[in-house]
């Protein structure tokens, strides 16, 4: 009986697999198909948006077709595996045998088709396929320049050169320190004012060692290329997505300080031609570069004449040093003339001279420049100028910060520069760490007034000019300071190379790898290890013994896997930077334990935008509460456990001078302390409000009445909130009066940035809100009703940036409005802007209507 009902139940059961299972298969083939053909078609809607290159997919979609692409694989294989089956079995027959195999691949196929038919309905709920890309896809930011003397003739004549269609690329050479990047900044900054002509607007500083990845990113920058696209492709790669999204585009690129040959297709650059009308301009000391780039049209940009020279002196020196006395202006002329016409050393030493109305001095230099009659003329005679334009600049401390800038090869971060000065003691004693970036920030001005640096691309970074940097290094080794500079590519530094080094004072590594030593070596002197390298680990020993390090900065070092074992021994260090970009840090996660907690005389520590981030931070976060003596901490952290570790220390969250948070679920409220310069916040899905905390009061919800408004966020400079979708009302940034940028981008929820309401009723009267603010971007809130309810003045604002804002119907501008000193650009939808309404309808718009640029989306 019980064999007979086996039998019957087997019997049945291959039945029901010999009609169900093909059909089945089929069912899901077909599902399958379907669920491909979707994903095709939202792969175009997707792909036609960043073509566009105003948009990005979104990361819902995103992770969508990572599933369809996974599930085609788990369908194939369990397709291939049915075959196999039918194949070995002979799945069609009513074998015993055959019975229970079939059962268990029907019943996966019929679980592999609901699951397919799921993964495509959720198609149908995507209403929007990509979102506004976080980079702006032109450029819009003035170069900081000089004024550019005598260069007028050759100004006129590059911007025939642009308006002529048969041109498609320029050369400007010239000897250094003789105006070329004045010229090309002139250039770009008429274009930049005027430009209704170019898509995009591109500047990149190519400098002695060209890095093709770097000169990619530089370009990446100012396109719309999503991140996460970029990060894990090949130069090759990365080189058909440039050139895949220029091709479409009228570009105009900008080259500076060229010393050999760029081949533009290998960066991903299409050849200018007639048909995309887009242009290269490129600055170089050798006009063999300008012929081998195969330029259509070149310039040589000379020494300025005798009468041009003296007028560019003069405007240095200033007219009342020169009138002061007969003499002086005698012997101005005569120190002009030694200047050999070349601006960088008549500006130079015009500055270093202004306002010297003592005779004596002007004697001592023109008898200085006259004194090596026999030395060569051109870019060695501005080395004598710039030695003269040093020592003028008496204060050691400053000589001192002058010549370690020369440890940089390109832009110096300006925060980060006064950071290591800092740390290494050139600042002196001070009460309070804002006393020490104050004079620090000083010291950058009075440099920059001597001409000794000039602004980077933005006026947060400066850089030196290679003259004045190679003139630094010399003025170091004359006066017995060893600096080791190492920036060339070469393949790899010789372990007897280091051996040579053990004298140094300060060893700054660029772009080069090092060979592991058989000994460990020893470096007595050295007070300053600078390694940016793509190094994932470092030879072993090399940090064997170093008594007296006060800074190791080992900033984008984007291949460190992990950092030396012997770091822990330096215990003099003042200054730890592991400043490492996000973006392109994927493989440094974890700091070993025990290691910070050991560096007992860490001043600054910073793992902002930091891989580190992703660890757990809270081991981390209780070995710098034990150090007594650090002052200043810039963090990144994600997840809401740490984050809270970090806010419930007392000592850590006042020290914190910037803040990233990402991905804190759970996190409802951010606590801020008055000293914050600087916060991040992406993808805290719960974030509903910011509460300040004050030091004595205690924290609160938003402001305590006590707390005098001037120490409401006093040293916020820069904000960005992203994807924070239960944020409603940024109210308490009324409060940051000194506020110079706010971006904020995909706060679904976000219906004012000031509101009427929330504690800050004395706004009207005690507060001058954004009187500093220089830039604001407002991008894809789709609630956003009001910036504030009422009309602001905005003295500093200068880029005011609104898209995807539907609910966005006025603005806080008035007649009163602007100065319009700062402002350059109000960029929009046209729909958006023409659809506003003003309070003075007449007034307000057309008083600000010629600074609107409408965007394509």
């Amino acid at each position: 009986m019980d064999v007979a009902g086996s039998g019957d139940c087997a019997a049945h059961g291959a039945a029901f697999s010999r009609h169900r299972v093909p059909q089945n298969i089929n069912s899901l083939t077909m599902a399958m198909g379907e669920l491909k053909r979707v994903y095709q078609d939202l792969k175009v809607r997707v792909e036609r948006e960043e073509k566009l290159q105003k948009m990005m997919c979104t990361t819902e979609v995103d992770a969508w077709f990572s599933s369809v692409e996974d599930m085609e694989k788990e369908v194939n294989q369990l397709l291939a595996k049915i075959d196999l089956e039918i194949q070995k079995k002979c799945l069609g027959s009513c074998c015993l045998t055959n019975c229970r195999p079939s059962y268990k691949l029907g019943k996966l196929i019929r679980e592999k088709t609901a699951a397919v038919a799921e993964l495509q309905s959720r198609a149908d709920h995507f209403y929007k396929v990509a979102v506004p890309s976080i980079r702006p896809a032109v450029d819009d930011r003035e170069m900081p320049m000089k004024k550019p003397g005598a260069l007028d003739l050759l100004f006129d004549m590059v911007l025939r050169w642009l308006d002529d269609e048969e041109v498609g690329s320029i050369g400007i050479y010239g000897i250094g320190g003789v105006g070329k990047t004045t010229l090309l900044k002139k250039i770009y900054n008429w274009v930049l004012e005027r430009n209704s002509e170019y898509d995009v607007l591109i500047w990149v500083d190519v400098s002695d060692s060209i890095v093709m990845e770097e000169v990619q990113e530089q370009i990446l920058s100012k396109l719309d290329v999503p991140d996460y696209k970029w990060n894990y492709m090949t130069l090759e790669e990365k080189a058909v997505e440039i050139y895949n999204v220029l091709k479409t585009k009228k570009f105009l690129l900008f080259l500076d300080d060229m010393w050999k040959p760029l081949h533009l297709l290998e960066v991903g650059i299409p050849l200018p031609n007639n048909q995309n009308k887009s242009k290269v301009v490129l600055t170089t000391r050798s006009q063999q570069v300008c012929l081998q780039m195969e330029v259509q049209k070149m310039v040589q940009v000379e020494c300025l004449g005798e009468e041009e020279a003296f007028a560019l002196f003069s405007s240095q020196v200033g007219e009342d040093t020169l009138n002061s006395h007969p003499e002086i202006l005698r012997l101005a002329k005569i120190v002009a003339q030694e200047c050999k016409g070349l601006p960088l050393a008549l500006i130079t030493l015009g500055q270093a001279m202004a306002g010297q109305r003592n005779l004596q001095v002007w004697q001592s230099v023109e008898q200085e420049l006259k004194s090596n009659q026999s030395m060569s003329s051109g870019e060695e005679h501005v080395f004598q100028v710039l030695e003269l334009s040093y020592s003028h600049l008496g204060d050691e401390k400053i000589k001192s910060c002058f010549l370690y800038c020369s440890l940089f090869p390109d832009e110096i971060c300006c925060d980060q520069l006064v950071e290591i000065w800092i740390g290494e003691g050139f600042l002196g004693e001070f009460d309070h760490i804002h006393e020490a970036r104050n004079q620090g920030g000083y010291i950058i001005r009075r440099l920059q007034i001597a001409s000794l640096l000039h602004y980077g691309m933005s006026e947060k970074y400066v850089r030196m000019h290679d003259l004045v940097r190679d003139a630094a290094l010399r003025i170091a080794s004359e006066r017995k300071k060893e600096f080791v500079v190492q920036q060339e590519q070469v393949e790899m530094i010789k372990a007897d190379r280091v051996e040579k080094w053990k004298e140094a004072q300060r060893i700054s590594l660029w772009d080069c790898s090092v060979e592991e030593p058989k000994e460990s070596p020893s470096f007595l002197n050295l007070e300053t290890l600078m390694v940016s390298c793509k190094l994932m680990s470092f030879p072993s020993g090399l940090f064997g013994y170093m008594p007296i390090i006060r800074v190791l900065n080992l900033s984008k070092n984007f291949e460190l896997i992990e950092l030396p074992t012997e770091v822990d021994r330096l215990a003099s260090l003042q200054y730890l930077n592991l400043y490492l970009i996000l973006d392109e840090m994927h493989l440094l996660r974890v700091l070993p334990r025990q290691l910070i907690s050991k560096l007992s005389s860490l001043q600054l520590f910073s793992i902002f935008n930091s891989m580190v981030a992703h660890g757990d931070c809270k081991v981390l976060l209780k070995e710098l509460e034990c150090l007594t003596n650090l002052t200043e901490i810039s963090i990144s952290l994600k997840r809401a456990l740490p984050t809270q570790a970090l806010f419930n220390s007392n000592k850590l969250r006042r020290i914190i001078r910037r803040l990233s948070l990402q991905d804190c679920t759970g996190m409802t409220f951010v606590q801020l302390s008055p000293h914050v310069e600087m916060l991040e916040i992406s993808a805290c899905s719960e974030l509903r409000f910011v509460k300040i905390s004050a030091e004595k009061e205690g924290p609160c919800d938003m402001v305590h009445q006590n707390l005098p408004s001037h120490q409401y966020f006093c040293n916020l400079r820069e904000v960005e909130i992203v994807l924070c979708s239960r944020l409603s009302s940024l109210t308490w940034l009324a409060h940051a009066q000194n506020l110079v940028s706010l971006v904020v981008r995909n706060c679904q929820s976000l219906e004012e940035v000031i509101g009427e309401g929330g504690g800050v009723s004395e706004i009207e009267q005690d507060l001058v809100v954004f009187s500093r603010l220089e830039t604001l971007h407002l991008w894809s809130l789709p609630e956003l009703k009001s910036i504030c309810g009422r009309p602001l003045p905005f003295p500093s604002l200068r880029e005011f940036d609104v898209r995807f804002c539907p609910s966005l119907r006025k603005l806080p501008f008035d007649s009163h409005t602007l100065t319009r000193k700062n402002l350059r650009k109000i960029k929009g939808e046209k729909e958006w802007w023409d659809g506003l309404v003003w309070e003075d309808q007449n007034s307000a718009k057309n008083s600000l209507s010629p600074y609107f640029v409408p965007v394509l989306l």
